[in-house]
């Protein structure tokens, strides 16, 4: 596979924005999910700290045309100001963008369906500012971008997909930098109640509500949080470059009822295999693993790392414990996370997990993201040295 290398990302997330605020963070054992009273429930959620919730207000406020979009449009925006700028490119630069959601304009998508459950009639702007569509055109807008643009959905692996997309269009030769990930707004009053509808959102009054990777729980313990991560790929060696993207594998499991994953979890299996290729497996030092805090996903994808890597598995984490889980934009931060520890060479352990054995170094980290129906993708990344 030719050289794709991560020139720049950014993110937003209960974290903050700022890489290495986000490192020092994730180091501390404390977590970044609190209750909070959203509708008529008060359930532990992972939100946006004040500074960029006022990020998010002052972007809002500044134009005109974006006092209608909705937060998972502008979330979008300023994590891609933030890696465009990072990665140096401008204007006159030619590239694609490809940022997706799980769900899109969450929080416009519901009030527009009450008014038209209330009134019977719905606002001029409700097509345009929920379609799924949106995020990228509106990104493209704000940069001036001339690219191509594309957008789509597919549930939790939706930021991992659009990599996938960024990768087939870099090595087919039909661009030489593209715009990838997926940004979320997920913490609305009807979201929470299908979460809790399906048994798996977390009840636990613990430190940490997500025992995300805890695999001796009896309970489910997903908690939703909100954000967006995006990443700069390029074509070829770069001086400049965080990581790169060594493999990327996907798969699809055979569908038993809408939200199944197998017992264990066959997609991940042919998904991190793919991704390998003829690597071998000792080289493959960490994985960032979906892990979303439910009993069955999280047992699921381990079962499926022990039939891929048998008895020498890599270090094992997640992030979820700490930023909840972001939906369609929880590939592209679990990317992060893999890349701060491949630049540092310092693991990040999730702090309620069994004691793993050390690597002397991290030379390539496995991401891995599935969403409902089984649909994963793993990324294999090695750091830029």
């Amino acid at each position: 596979m030719k050289s794709i290398a991560i020139t720049a990302l950014a993110s937003f997330s209960s974290l903050g924005n700022q890489p290495e605020s986000i490192w020092n963070e994730y180091l501390k054992s404390t977590t970044a999910v609190k209750e909070r009273q959203i509708g008529a429930y008060h359930l532990p959620v992972a939100s946006l700290p004040a500074s960029l919730q006022q990020m998010v207000a002052d972007l809002k406020a500044s134009d005109h045309k974006y006092k209608s979009l909705d937060h998972s449009v502008l979330y979008a925006m300023l994590a891609s100001r933030m890696a465009v700028e990072q990665a140096g490119w401008t204007a006159k630069d030619v590239f694609g963008i490809n940022i997706g959601s799980s769900r899109g304009a969450t929080e416009l998508f519901e009030n527009f369906h009450e008014e038209f459950v209330t009134t019977g009639k719905t606002s001029t702007l409700a097509s345009p500012t929920t379609t799924m569509g949106n995020i990228s055109s509106w990104v493209a807008h704000d940069l001036k971008a001339t690219g191509p643009e594309i957008s789509h959905s597919i549930t939790c692996s939706t930021a991992l997909h659009a990599l996938l997309n960024g990768v087939a269009w870099l090595r087919a030769g039909m661009a030489d930098k593209f715009l990838i990930g997926g940004s979320e707004a997920p913490l609305t009053p009807f979201t929470l109640a299908q979460m809790q509808a399906l048994k798996i959102y977390s009840t636990d009054k613990s430190d940490y509500p997500c025992k995300a990777f805890d695999l001796e729980k009896d309970k489910n313990t997903m908690v939703l949080g909100e954000g967006a991560g995006v990443v700069c790929l390029e074509m070829g060696r770069h001086e400049k470059a965080l990581a790169y993207v060594e493999g990327i594998g996907y798969a699809t499991d055979i569908l038993e009822h809408g939200i199944s994953i197998s017992t264990e979890a066959d997609c991940f299996k042919k998904s991190m295999r793919m991704a390998i290729g003829d690597i071998p497996l000792t080289e493959i030092d960490a994985i960032v693993m979906h892990a979303p805090g439910t009993i069955k996903g999280d047992l699921s994808e381990y079962k499926a790392i022990q039939n891929v890597f048998g008895d020498n598995l890599p270090m094992l984490t997640t992030n979820k414990w700490k930023i909840g889980h972001t939906f369609g934009s929880s590939g592209i931060l679990s990317l992060e996370m893999a890349v701060f520890m491949l630049q540092h060479q310092q693991f990040i352990p999730v702090p309620f997990a069994k004691e793993q054995p050390q690597r002397k170094t991290i030379r390539k980290i496995l991401v891995n993201a599935v969403g409902f129906g089984g649909n994963a993708v793993s990324v294999l990344l090695s750091g830029p040295l």
